[in-house]
């Protein structure tokens, strides 16, 4: 009954039957394996070796009755043997590894190869034993009969060429070789001996070239193999580089002119690109009686008969066209440019639908091709810009460059993306002809056009705005009129994709937009993008490059009220942020603003949010606020800031005494004897300090001069609009009344004189400010893109104080109304950027003379 009863409860329907089955087998195809890989224990007892034997032993024992891969293993080990032992490794181990090399595998050959050449280049021993222990070795396994063992031993010996002396290589490599070059040999014997004899043909003098090596260069460049005669081909060109220019001339050119009309195509592809190679070697009457001829016919031949030299031709034509500019005549010029023109689109045709005939006969290896040919194009168009000159750029090339950058394959786009500088560069003043296609290429559908394009963005933009010869600082907003959304919608894309170095790599670069457009249009477009990517990205790298660019915006903005309000959220947002990853990243925050700002602003802002994290519920905030606390020390400023040390070192006792964390607390104690090992800087400068002062000096010179200039800006729209309405009420009143009109006139000449005193002291303070508003907004707001991140050195900082003095001096310049066009409109309070009670009280006592002179000028216009 109980098998009755087991039966009735289990399901034998077809399926599950059939599945039942399924599962037997997968659960054997899984044990296979590893019944196979279990080694019986006589194998165990072959593989095992006795842990008493030396290293040394231990490599004999193992390559004379070891396996295959205990004996690779020891070769693999040679480097590190010759390193400890060389001696016994070249008395007992090598004569082994020689004795087991002519019944290897590949695997040991190619492991050998490799650790021969890390033996030369240890040098381990010195090169005459070297040659005498190692060189045969190279030279027997040269003839291999698998191709890859053969090239890896040749490499070898190649690299050992270079270090052996003339005489051992004459009678070791060269005197051999002369029996190996013959018809009699192999193939690869031939093929070896061509590689040979190009590398040698730099280690001796021309005489001995002429006499021993041209004799075997000529016999194989006639090899009856085309695959001799094309190895051979393409050694001419470091055979030529040895033996001069007259022996090229008269013995290398005939072999190539030769070469050139071969029935192989592979050779003449070879001579073809070693004549492009050779062309500075040539002198004008070689280029254009034999060199010329030559490129004519492969061009005529490339569309008709042979299309293998199609992608070779236009890799070398921009090198090809300016090597023979010289020799071309106007006709020339202009055929080899239509030339270019037509491999720039070769394919395109057929894909406009008009001949669907010949789309459907082109094969896929025909499209690749023509893919490889428009690359090419792009390869080598700086290189046609300078054919043509970049005057002519507009008239001969853009069209060409419109559909390279529109191109349909992606390889083609990003070929023109990276080299896009280079062709800005070229056009230098006619670089706005080009700013379409870089907000093209800005938008484009592959991120991988976008990554090429962003290396050199912030150089492009500069070229783009300041390179043109009307640029001026007016016209820098209106020349690219669509470069702000094609640069949000860039990191838009980059953000939404899954390849966050490019992402991190767009946001580095738009650290370089202040010295581009207006600090208006950062605050809108870029600042807040900047804080959102800090609160919400995933990916660190991508919020540390987020932090440091929105900090750079930071630095160069020109109102206080938005200044206030980005620092008011880093502290809201990440310093006292919800998620303990904001808290963290509002402390590298700190640490860009420390490397970017002046002491005292960090002080005056971020000191105290920082301290606070030392009570964070989270011990990796409070682990990184310990290794900061060190920077944080060194903007102190005593006596100015003792407040605030105090508050540090109330902090750190608070640490040392409430921690539980034992990595924090260890962490803690380290921190705490660095901080009393460090020296604070003091308000006055002091020699050991003297270049750090100097440069913090410097940036708050331009914290101030940002102040200024929002402070000057407003009381210049001010006085505009006070002056129009007393513009108007004079010329009411003169209307009106005459007489009293002419009363008020005696008056105000009365006054005028000691008005004009009181006024003139106040326009020429505020000239001079002025002035050194705009020298900052030159020097400061302007430079170079590889001087963005870094601070002036001590002498530049020495001939900025120079030049602002200087110009504060020249009261007498004129300065036109548009000069400092509103750029802010927030409210005028007490300056951002200072801490200093000594900043502070210059403020305040500018202030004062400013108000006062504006007092005496309304009294006495009301007069």
């Amino acid at each position: 009954m109980h098998p009755i009863i087991i039966f009735s409860k289990m399901d034998f329907s077809q399926s599950n039957l059939f599945g039942y089955i399924e599962d037997l087998q997968e659960l054997t195809i899984i044990e296979r394996p590893v019944r196979r890989s279990l080694k019986t224990p006589e194998e165990i007892e072959r593989l095992t070796v006795d842990e008493e034997l030396s290293d040394i032993e231990r490599a004999v024992y193992l390559l004379s009755s070891g396996q295959d891969i205990q004996g690779t293993s020891v070769v693999a080990n040679l480097p590190v043997l010759m390193r400890q032992n060389p001696a016994d490794t070249l008395r007992r181990v090598l004569p082994k590894i020689r004795e087991v090399l002519h019944v290897a595998g590949v695997e040991m050959q190619l492991t050998a190869a490799v650790s021969f050449l890390t033996v030369l280049q240890e040098e381990s021993v010195s090169i005459h034993t070297y040659s005498h222990s190692f060189l045969h070795i190279i030279l027997q396994n040269l003839e291999h009969r698998d191709a890859g063992v053969s090239n890896a031993w040749l490499e070898t010996l190649l690299a050992v060429i270079e270090a052996l002396p003339k005489e051992t290589i004459r009678h070791e490599i060269l005197n051999p070789l002369v029996s190996k070059a013959q018809l009699s040999q192999t193939l690869q014997s031939r093929l070896v001996s061509c590689k040979i004899l190009g590398k040698l043909a730099n280690k001796f003098e021309a005489h001995i070239i002429k006499r021993e090596i041209l004799p075997l260069v000529k016999s194989l460049c006639q090899d009856v193999e085309y695959e001799v005669r094309t190895c051979m081909c393409r050694q001419l060109e470091h055979i030529a580089q040895g033996i001069g220019t007259e022996l090229t001339k008269t013995v290398v050119l005939p072999e190539l002119i030769e070469l050139a009309r071969d029935e192989g195509s592979s050779v003449r592809l070879a001579a073809f690109e070693t004549l492009v190679n050779l062309l500075d070697m040539f002198d004008a009457d070689d280029r254009s009686q034999t060199v010329l001829p030559l490129v004519k016919s492969f061009c005529e031949k490339s569309f008709k008969a042979d299309e293998s030299i199609l992608v070779s031709l236009s890799f070398h034509l921009g090198k090809l066209c300016n090597g023979l500019y010289g020799i071309f005549t106007p006709e020339q010029h202009l055929r080899f440019l239509e030339f270019y023109k037509k491999l720039s689109t070769l394919g395109l045709q057929q894909e406009n639908g008009h001949n669907d005939n010949q789309l459907q006969l082109q094969t896929l290896e025909q499209e690749k091709k023509y893919i490889s040919v428009r690359k090419n194009c792009a390869y080598n168009f700086p290189a046609m810009i300078v054919f043509v000159d970049p005057k002519n750029f507009h008239l001969e090339l853009y069209s060409i460059f419109f559909c390279l950058c529109h191109d349909p394959e992606v390889p083609v786009r990003y070929t023109m993306a990276i080299s896009f500088y280079e062709v800005a560069k070229l056009l230098n003043s006619g670089v706005y002809a080009i700013h379409k296609e870089l907000v093209t290429l800005l938008q484009d559908e592959s991120l991988e056009v976008l990554d090429a394009l962003v290396g050199h963005l912030p150089e492009i933009l500069e070229l783009m705005t300041n390179g043109g010869e009307n640029s001026g600082s007016e016209s820098k907003l209106l020349s690219i009129p669509d470069l702000i959304p094609a640069l949000t919608t860039a990191e838009q894309r980059a953000a939404t994709s899954l390849k966050w170095r490019t992402h991190e790599k767009l946001l580095q670069k738009y650290a370089c937009l202040p010295h581009i457009i207006s600090s208006d249009q950062i605050y809108y477009r870029f600042l807040h993008r900047m804080l959102t990517i800090i609160l919400t990205n995933n990916v660190l790298p991508v919020q540390k490059a987020a932090a440091r660019t929105l900090c750079v915006y930071l630095r160069y903005n020109r109102k206080q009220e938005q200044r206030h309000e980005v620092i008011q959220k880093l502290i809201e947002q990440l310093g006292q942020g919800k998620s303990y990853w904001n808290r963290l990243r509002f402390l590298d925050t700190c640490e860009f603003i420390m490397e970017l700002f002046s002491k005292s602003f960090f002080c005056k802002y971020f000191f105290l949010p920082v301290l606070e994290l030392t009570h964070d519920p989270v011990a990796n905030v409070r682990m990184k606020l310990c290794y900061l606390l060190p920077k944080v020390k060194s903007t102190l400023k005593i006596p100015t800031d003792k407040h605030l040390l105090q508050q540090l070192e109330l902090c750190i006792r608070k640490l040392l005494c409430q921690e539980k964390d034992k990595d924090v607390l260890t962490i803690v104690k380290r921190t705490v004897l660095e901080l009393d090992r460090m020296e604070i800087s003091v308000d006055a400068f002091q020699k050991r300090f003297y270049e750090n002062d100097i440069l913090d000096q410097e940036k708050e010179r331009q914290e101030h001069l940002l102040l200024e200039m929002e402070q000057l800006e407003k009381e210049k729209q001010q006085n505009e609009g006070r002056s129009a309405n007393v513009n108007d009420k004079m010329f009411e009143k003169k209307r009106r009344d005459s007489k009293t009109s002419s009363v008020l006139t005696k008056s105000i000449t009365l006054s005028v004189p000691g008005s004009s005193s009181s006024t003139s002291a106040g326009k020429e303070d505020k000239k001079s400010k002025l002035v050194r508003s705009q020298s900052f907004s030159t020097q400061a707001l302007h430079p170079k893109y590889s001087n963005i991140d870094k601070c002036p050195n001590k002498s530049s900082a020495t001939a900025y104080t120079s030049s602002v003095s200087g110009m504060g001096k020249s009261c007498m310049l004129s300065f036109s109304d548009d000069s400092f066009r509103s750029h802010s409109t927030g409210n005028s309070g007490n300056s951002a950027f200072p801490s200093s009670s000594s900043s502070r009280n210059l403020f305040n006592s500018a202030d004062q003379k400013n108000n006062g002179n504006k007092e005496s000028q309304s009294r006495k216009m009301s007069m």
